[in-house]
């Protein structure tokens, strides 16, 4: 139950993502919606820059470390991200100062809200890894509603961009600040031979991945970019939808991912570092089932039911735009999460950092070498995502390598099972909901096909019971 507790917690902060972006598409002016967007990635990017590093660094050392170990390696990750977040205000500030990209006191609020979201996924990481799946998932909800009460009400009062993420930044904080409360980390004091010690650990292994990370994270960003540069303020509506789309689409699978990882990567790392071979590939395996079953049926999910959303929520003068960039865009962060997450478990767990590097930057690369010729040439973000899709494949096949020689495979039945479900919920787009009811019906059809491949592919149990049958 804990488990499952867990991925209501991540499934309810991908709900309230989802909610929040429409409620801010009918508050914000398609400008200002556009201008909160392009801030919000772009802080969610500093984000990782700065603390990702350490998060990664966090769940590979804390998941297998004993209970002395894990007191002092907590206590010197604190200290690093205190570290990180002067370094980002400073340097950040600077820049916002200087050269700002965007107004400079909007950019200054998105510099604190990245200082925030990094302190508060660091606690919450904690938390996880000390074995409080229950705890991480309320705080995890505690959060998510914040930030949906703060952002709507900073939209509602203000109409701005900056009003919005204020209320995001207030969210965080308070979020942190009760999760202190509620599940304090003690910290004690650290030899400097040990704090040095540990840091180089972390940095050898966690800035590299981090780095791999923040190139991930850069491509939908540049992508971002590219369209928005390019059709400027001449198309509002245009952009907005086709942001409207990127946001909405990007939230789901990093999320679903996120909550797997949750639930499972610590146990994989346990098993690598502890346990047999065949433990090892049993767990990594077990992974792979959830996360690939899991993400063919929320692409179908969000190709079936987007028209409808898109009826019930977006608003009118942006409606056509998000319709015809949504399919592409569930599609390009179908590929680009298993870019980033499903080939990276290998090269993460020998700590082959530098081959996630390698990976990411091929990926931005190959995607900026479609995108921009493909934007000036044809003027769609449409296209534009059908080359990134093409691309992230592409890298996918030469990046297979490790995981393909590690041993560690799905269950095929399940998948092929996955993908029939996923074309069949995927379907229901070319059915319009002409009233409730079919609307309804619609519904009660997927969680049938989602609750049938659940009960087969048996995903909250242990690596060898779930396969045990198979």
């Amino acid at each position: 139950m804990t488990r499952l507790f867990a991925l209501v917690g991540v499934v309810y902060q991908s709900a309230a993502a989802i909610i929040l972006i429409f409620v801010l598409g009918r508050i914000l002016s398609p400008l200002a919606y556009a201008n909160f967007s392009l801030t919000l990635a772009s802080s969610q990017l500093l984000s990782v820059l700065m603390f990702e590093w350490l998060q990664l660094a966090g769940v590979r050392f804390l998941a297998a470390a004993m209970q002395d170990d894990a007191a002092r390696l907590r206590s010197s990750l604190f200290g690093a991200a205190l570290a990180s977040a002067l370094a980002l205000l400073v340097i950040g500030g600077l820049i916002v100062s200087v050269a700002p990209p965007i107004a400079t006191s909007v950019g200054l609020v998105g510099l604190a809200l990245a200082v925030a979201q990094g302190a508060t996924d660091l606690h919450f990481m904690v938390v996880r890894v000390s074995h409080r799946l229950g705890a991480a998932a309320f705080l995890l909800i505690l959060r998510a509603t914040l930030m949906v009460g703060g952002a709507t009400a900073g939209a509602w009062l203000h109409g701005t961009a900056q009003a919005a993420l204020l209320g995001m930044l207030g969210a965080q904080i308070a979020s942190l600040i009760a999760g202190q409360l509620l599940h304090p980390h003690k910290l004690r004091r650290v030899t400097r031979p040990a704090l040095l010690e540990d840091w180089s650990g972390f940095a050898r292994y966690g800035m590299l991945a981090a780095g791999a990370s923040v190139l991930h994270l850069s491509v939908p960003v540049s992508i971002r970019f590219v369209v928005v540069s390019a059709l400027g303020a001449s198309a509002p509506a245009v952009t907005a939808g086709f942001s409207m789309a990127i946001d909405l689409l990007q939230r789901p699978f990093a999320v679903l991912v996120a909550a797997i990882h949750t639930v499972n990567y610590p146990e994989v790392v346990h098993q690598y570092e502890r346990g047999s071979a065949d433990d090892s590939r049993a767990a990594v395996a077990h992974l792979l089932d959830f996360i690939i079953c899991a993400t063919l049926v929320m692409l179908g999910g969000l190709i079936g039911f987007l028209p409808d959303a898109g009826q019930l929520f977006v608003p009118a003068p942006i409606l056509a735009s998000f319709l015809q960039t949504s399919a592409a865009a569930a599609g390009f962060y179908f590929m680009h999460c298993h870019l980033q997450s499903t080939l990276a478990i290998a090269p993460h767990l020998t700590k082959s950092a530098t081959r996630l590097v390698v990976v990411a930057l091929c990926q931005l690369l190959l995607v900026l070498a479609v995108a921009v010729p493909t934007q000036a040439i044809t003027g769609a973000p449409t296209y534009v995502l059908a080359g990134a899709i093409v691309a992230t494949a592409v890298v996918i096949v030469l990046a297979a390598g490790p995981m393909v020689r590690f041993g560690a495979t799905p269950r095929w039945g399940l998948a092929a099972a996955s993908i029939a479900g996923a074309a069949f919920i995927g379907a229901f787009s070319a059915v319009p909901s002409a009233s409730a009811i079919a609307l309804v019906a619609k519904i009660v059809a997927a969680t049938a096909i989602v609750a049938l491949l659940a009960w087969k592919g048996r995903f909250l149990e242990a690596a060898g019971a779930s396969r045990s049958d198979v």
